[in-house]
């Protein structure tokens, strides 16, 4: 396994979790990282990504000023830290390695996908 997802959970609307990935190095170091998310019934979706360096990130539009994207290269350690969750953030949650180094919301351009860890949100 190269990629782990970890720190779902049930959760109040307003509340907040934060979601871990651990990977190996070879696929961490030098590349861009993503969060993306898929509820019941619904297409997977971008979520926030970031580049190798940590310097740019991009978010969803649905999760911007929410939700915070990071990594530790020298933990290989993705996070995604979710603030104020209603239910529509409801998804199982997936972390994913990019082809390159920067942050991309293009779901071809990542080729490693974790397997996904489940959020659920109670109104």
């Amino acid at each position: 396994v190269q990629l782990q997802a970890s720190g779902g959970g049930l959760v109040q609307a307003g509340g907040s979790l934060r979601l871990s990935c651990a990977s190996s190095r070879r696929i961490f170091s030098n590349n861009g990282m993503g969060w993306f998310r898929q509820a019941p019934g619904e297409e997977r979706e971008f979520v926030a990504a970031i580049n190798w360096n940590g310097g740019r990130t991009t978010y969803a539009d649905s999760v911007n000023n929410r939700f915070t994207i990071s990594r530790d290269n020298l933990k290989n350690i993705l996070c995604l830290q979710m603030n104020r969750l209603n239910p529509e953030d409801t998804a199982v949650y997936y972390c994913a390695a990019a082809r390159f180094a920067s942050a991309t919301r293009e779901t071809p351009d990542y080729n490693y996908w974790g397997r996904g860890t489940l959020v659920t949100v109670s109104s």
